[in-house]
């Protein structure tokens, strides 16, 4: 089993609630967390695996989630109900419950990927130096627990540090660092495992997410994953972040956007 796996597991329980949910047992681990508290991307990869093994489903094709308030590591609960089961997909809401009180709400669409050719795509694959080339974010003046177990290069010309470069936007590269293939799920972390954009204006600090969607266009080839991230509006103390992942070959297999809050520190 893989780090990513073993980190993201869930345990069904054995009875299903009088409001007919099905509920889970899970062990955050804050070996994938940012400043002791777990990684959105991880939180919602979580969500999105007992969604999945509730409905029968393959994959999560998207998964939208709030976050309300950061979890601690340690034990949690999964509650899942079931909107919807079609043909073609299905439908499931998907909370994250610790403490009796409820960390992170989100509605989950599952179906089935084939693997189908790409017909069109507007982002292409950015120009990136090589991964060896790049920055490692494990070398940034900040500690990032998550790091321990995603390999982050940042392409130099989008880096933050040691100089912020004035344009909200990062690319380069990511894996994980067991040497395990990343699934369809492991894409919900590497949506979110980049520096926030906003370190390049310079606006630094824990910049919290409050909103993420995570959609799954592809499962990737082995091997690197490219990314670019970039905000569109930085106004208020808000945030905007969209991220195109592409796999080994160049097909886009993942894509986000969130919002968030404009670092603390900043």
């Amino acid at each position: 089993m893989s780090d990513f796996a073993a980190a993201t597991a869930v345990r069904r329980k054995d009875v299903t609630t009088a409001e007919g949910h099905v509920e889970y047992d899970v062990e955050l681990d804050l070996g994938w967390s940012i400043g002791g508290k777990p990684n959105g991307g991880y939180l919602l990869a979580i969500l999105g695996r007992a969604a999945a093994e509730a409905t029968g489903r393959a994959h999560p094709l998207a998964i939208s989630g709030h976050f309300l308030r950061p979890p601690d590591g340690g034990p949690a609960e999964v509650r899942v109900e079931v909107v919807k089961s079609g043909r073609t997909a299905a439908t499931a809401r998907s909370t994250l419950w610790q403490g009796g009180k409820p960390c992170l709400d989100s509605l989950v669409t599952l179906g089935d990927l084939a693997g189908e050719p790409v017909r069109y795509a507007r982002d292409t694959m950015p120009d990136l130096p090589g991964p060896e080339e790049c920055q490692d974010r494990a070398e940034s003046p900040f500690r990032v627990e998550l790091l321990d177990h995603v390999d982050v290069r940042i392409d130099p010309a989008t880096a933050p540090f040691p100089e912020p470069t004035g344009t909200p936007a990062i690319q380069g590269w990511m894996r994980l660092r067991d040497g395990s293939a990343a699934d369809g799920l492991a894409l919900a972390v590497i949506v979110d495992a980049m520096p926030p954009t906003v370190f390049n204006l310079p606006l630094l600090g824990w910049a919290p997410t409050v909103e993420l969607t995570f959609l799954l266009r592809g499962l990737p080839a082995p091997g690197w994953l490219a990314f670019r991230a970039q905000a569109t509006v930085v106004a208020d103390g808000w945030f905007d972040e969209e991220v195109v992942v592409w796999d080994a070959t160049g097909r886009p297999v993942a894509q986000s956007r969130q919002l968030a809050l404009v670092g603390r520190g900043a």
